[in-house]
């Protein structure tokens, strides 16, 4: 397999890992609070990808390194290829988007929330 390809492949599991980051990172502020500072920005991005209908750079990263090792690459994003035909098989709307942003969001300001109430009341224990 040429160079090109593991490369491909290392992007493709880093891309899982960074939107596996970007829904539920924010469960790592329980044990580590100042991983806030990168998972904040990381979930705004992810939340602005899918409402304003944009691709990740990992995306076209991906699919340079598959074509220069002689693989297809794919057309739209990293979600609507590798992870929308396991969730929804009709494909990628607008409104779908939309409800995966929502997901995101709300999933990361009820951690954080819980995060915020806990971390008041170990203050107050002390």
């Amino acid at each position: 397999m040429p160079i090109t390809a593991w490369l491909a492949d290392l992007v493709l599991i880093v891309h899982a890992l960074f939107i596996l980051f970007v829904v539920a990172g924010g469960l790592l502020l329980f044990r580590w609070p100042r991983v806030a500072w990168l998972h904040l920005p990381a979930a705004v991005w992810g939340v602005a990808v899918e409402w304003m209908g944009w691709f990740c750079p990992l995306t076209p990263l991906e699919n340079l390194l598959r074509r220069a090792a002689g693989q297809a690459g794919y057309s739209g994003g990293f979600i609507q290829h590798y992870l929308l035909p396991l969730i929804y098989p009709a494909g990628l709307t607008p409104a779908v988007q939309l409800w995966l942003g929502l997901v995101v969001l709300v999933v990361n300001v009820v951690v954080y929330a819980l995060w915020w109430r806990r971390r008041r009341a170990a203050r107050h224990h002390h």
